[in-house]
């Protein structure tokens, strides 16, 4: 290429200055010394020809004009935007004009119709400074450290060493999420599946490093990384600091994408919702109760609950094929791990051998009872509770039987207190029911439509055709309440002998049956 440059520059002058027939013959040689297409060669002989420098200043078309009154339009929208101060200007400038806030020239009206955002932006980009106090805006220190924290995804994990953990929250609400309440933070391992759960009080940053701190205790081997999401509670300096300077490497999800946790996701239903449910539950006295529910679920849970695990997944087209190893419990998983230390091993085999299911699962039956009495609990509600004890005898001869009484979750149970007795509207019918109920006694056949015409015939001023459906609704119930009766007596025969004259000659089994199913009717 140096080469060829120093023959252009050696026969550019020679070619601008010879004929037509002499730039044939130049333009022969040079391409077939060089290479280059003929036309490539004519462009590059012409590109070096000296051609006068053209002015490249522009026309101002946006001045000062345009710019004052933009400012005054700017402060009239109480500082709006420039993509929302554009569409906005049609309507705001004949409305300063019709008032005398704003005189403008035809020209200048027609500039400002037609400037774009970008440059409103650029007019009014040393107003909006000055406007501000000289200060650019801010952002929240919690963004400065959102981005100083590294983004990991599903798919980055690569099978990790065990470690490496997701933590969540889990707000105990209930119904409302205004105020204080108790959150339960959740942390997942994800190379075993091994989950601690720790009660917090309230959503403050100094409790959060304190959970952290208990929870890697609770582990059996030792924290290596964590992963949160974008929460303020966990994007903030303190907690992102105190776990770098305790050696943990501090990852986060993308916003809006809970797939990016989705082993913690997972636990926060099976574990947490499924046991503790969406009560809410507030103060010392509740998230202590909670506490002791999680040091035995985490016994239970890790121990004797085996949990699949993602093997590997295969996408064909839009479908998705998904294979997981065999399930097994997550302490199985820790003592199979070849990178977890033989002395963390050695002390969750001697927790393994002195546990015992059924007291762990009692644990948590009692632990639910305590949690189910505080549900919806607070203030002038809140009364001591006795601690809840089981018999575990009694406990471990139930469970061949237990799941007779159906689904036993006390934290799941909420009970209908009526807070307020309200008193039952008189009917209309009172003062008819023993007439009503000894017509029905001595025809069970009678029907609500009969009934009705007997009351229009006694009381023509207080009954008409409209009352049919609230006589059929209390002639069904009372019908109901005599046939029960008569069942219950064992004299359902009685009403059978009241239709017997009509029925005469009819088998009187079959009419008893017939009038069973009548009366039931």
């Amino acid at each position: 290429m140096a080469t060829r440059s120093e023959l252009v520059e050696a026969i550019v002058e020679r070619y601008r200055t010879c004929s037509r027939a002499g730039k044939q013959q130049i333009l022969d040689e040079f391409v077939a010394v060089t290479g280059y297409h003929r036309k490539h060669a004519i462009r590059v002989l012409r590109r070096r020809e000296t051609k006068p420098p053209r002015d490249r200043r522009q026309a101002i078309r946006y001045g000062a004009d345009v710019r004052e009154a933009l400012v005054v339009l700017w402060e009239a929208s109480d500082r709006l935007c420039s993509k929302r101060l554009a569409p906005m200007i049609p309507v705001l400038l004949p409305a300063l004009e019709r008032h005398g806030r704003l005189e403008v020239s035809a020209g200048l009206r027609e500039k400002l119709l037609t400037v774009s955002a970008a440059t409103m932006d650029r007019l009014l980009s040393e107003v909006r400074l000055v406007a501000r106090g000289g200060r650019r805006r801010r952002t929240g220190m919690s963004s400065a450290v959102r981005r100083s924290v590294p983004v990991r995804t599903f798919g980055d994990w690569n099978d990790p060493v065990p470690g490496y953990v997701e933590v969540d929250f889990v707000a105990h609400s209930g119904t409302s999420s205004s105020g204080s309440f108790v959150q339960t933070m959740v942390l997942t391992d994800i190379a075993t599946g091994w989950t601690e759960c720790v009660p917090v009080r309230t959503r403050d940053s100094s409790l959060v490093v304190a959970a952290i701190q208990q929870a890697q205790r609770l582990f059996p081997f030792p924290l290596l990384g964590v992963d949160f999401d974008n929460d303020s509670a966990f994007m903030n300096e303190l907690v992102v600091c105190w776990c770098r300077s305790q050696g943990l490497e501090v990852t986060r999800s993308r916003a809006y994408r809970k797939n990016d946790q989705a082993w913690v996701e997972q636990k926060n239903g099976a574990i947490v919702r499924r046991l503790v449910g969406y009560g809410r539950f507030v103060g010392a006295e509740a998230t202590a109760a909670l506490g002791r529910l999680y040091d035995v679920v985490r016994l239970h849970g890790n121990l004797f609950q085996p949990s699949f695990k993602l093997r590997e997944k295969t996408r064909i087209g839009a479908r998705v094929i998904k294979r997981y190893h065999p399930p097994v419990p997550p302490a199985a998983r820790v003592l199979d791990h070849p990178d977890v230390a033989a002395a963390d091993k050695a002390r969750l085999i001697r927790v393994l051998e002195t546990a015992d299911p059924v007291m762990l699962f009692a644990g948590i039956r009692a632990a639910q009872d305590d949690l189910g009495k505080r549900v919806d609990r607070r203030g002038l509600n809140a009364k001591p509770e006795e601690p809840v004890v089981i018999d575990l005898t009694r406990f471990a001869a139930n469970l061949e039987t237990a799941w007779q009484a159906g689904e036993i979750r006390p934290t799941h149970r909420r009970p209908y207190r009526r807070t307020k007795p309200y008193p039952k509207r008189p009917s209309m019918l009172d003062p008819f029911e023993a007439q009503i109920r000894a017509w029905l006694e001595a025809d069970m056949t009678l029907s609500a439509a009969e009934v009705l015409q007997r009351l229009i015939s006694a009381e023509p001023a207080r009954f008409t055709k409209k009352s049919e459906r609230t006589v059929q609704i209390a002639v069904k119930a009372w019908r109901a309440e005599i046939t029960g009766q008569i069942i219950l007596n064992g004299d359902w025969m009685k009403g059978v002998a009241i239709s017997a004259p009509a029925a005469a000659g009819a088998d009187m089994a079959h009419l008893a049956t017939a009038q069973l199913g009548n009366n039931l009717r």
